[in-house]
């Protein structure tokens, strides 16, 4: 059996302050970062058993906030990306912390979604941390928030990231009718498949990948079928990924997050992104 498992832990904090973002400038006390330490280990032993089992399993670890600047997090990247039943090991982050620890990482397995903040950190040091992924080899792809006031800086980056980095922007959906035509036009040349994101797809009903061979752990291993929907599942320790695994329509009205709607078979984006799917870097459509 292949599948893919989104991990969340318990921490809730950043090193940032985006005034978008509740996680913001929150900072975690000792109880529970030792918590998240715990279940992150727990997360990786099990993973490492179901080579025995037979599975082959693509994963990708989107914390409430940042996690490569927790240690455990960083180990937990290197270890599983040496596992030979392990396809994929990827990781959401701001690239704010140290990276010499990627020399560890098994670059063929290995991949950063990096997301970038305007108004958090400055391009060039952005940038170093991009050119020392790419000088490693390290697949990564870079995006940030299509917010008016973030247009000037993501052109900025676009034109000194090397040209075979992907760029993707999230559609600002906040307000409706945010965008003009030449808001549109302007953004679709940073990232091809922009429109791809600024729709909203109906998706009650739907045929979808979560809770079949897609899952979304929780840190003390609650799994749900969908980031969005509230219901669990089962219990990845206690009733394994066989017996989780159905086929399940969707349940929410519309699907508006990458992390939900690439898995709705009928959009047909691996045709986009190939085996590229989780770190979000598209190449030429087949």
């Amino acid at each position: 059996m292949r599948a893919t498992l989104y991990y969340r832990g318990s921490i809730s904090s950043c090193n940032y302050d985006c005034p978008y973002c509740p996680f913001s400038k929150n900072k975690d006390n000792a109880q529970t970062l030792a918590k998240d330490r715990l279940q992150v280990g727990t997360f990786v032993n099990w993973v490492k058993d179901q080579e025995q089992e037979g599975y082959r399993l693509s994963l990708f670890f989107n914390p409430y906030g940042e996690g490569l600047t927790h240690r455990w997090y960083r180990e937990a990247m290197i270890e599983l990306s040496h596992m030979d039943h392990v396809d994929k090991v990827a990781i959401q982050t701001n690239l704010s912390a140290k990276l010499d620890w990627t020399d560890d990482l098994n670059p063929r397995k290995a991949a950063f979604w990096a997301s970038y903040h305007p108004g958090q950190t400055e391009e060039a040091k952005f940038l170093q941390q991009c050119l020392a992924l790419h000088k490693r080899a390290i697949p990564f792809s870079v995006g940030s928030v299509g917010v008016r006031s973030a247009f000037a800086a993501l052109s900025s980056l676009r034109r000194v990231l090397p040209a075979d980095v992907y760029m993707w922007v999230n559609a600002f959906k906040d307000h409706k009718n945010y965008y003009t035509a030449d808001d549109i036009d302007f953004l679709t040349r940073l990232d091809p498949h922009f429109n791809r994101n600024a729709v909203d797809y109906q998706s009650f009903g739907r045929d979808c990948l979560a809770g079949e061979d897609v899952f979304y752990v929780q840190g003390a291993g609650q799994v749900k079928r969908c980031y969005k929907d509230r219901s669990v599942i089962g219990h990845l320790y206690r009733d394994g990924l066989t017996a989780l695994s159905a086929k399940r329509a969707c349940r929410m009205s519309i699907c508006d997050c990458y992390i939900g709607y690439i898995h709705m078979p009928e959009l047909e984006l691996q045709n986009i992104y190939g085996s590229q799917l989780l770190e979000r870097i598209a190449g030429d459509e087949r």
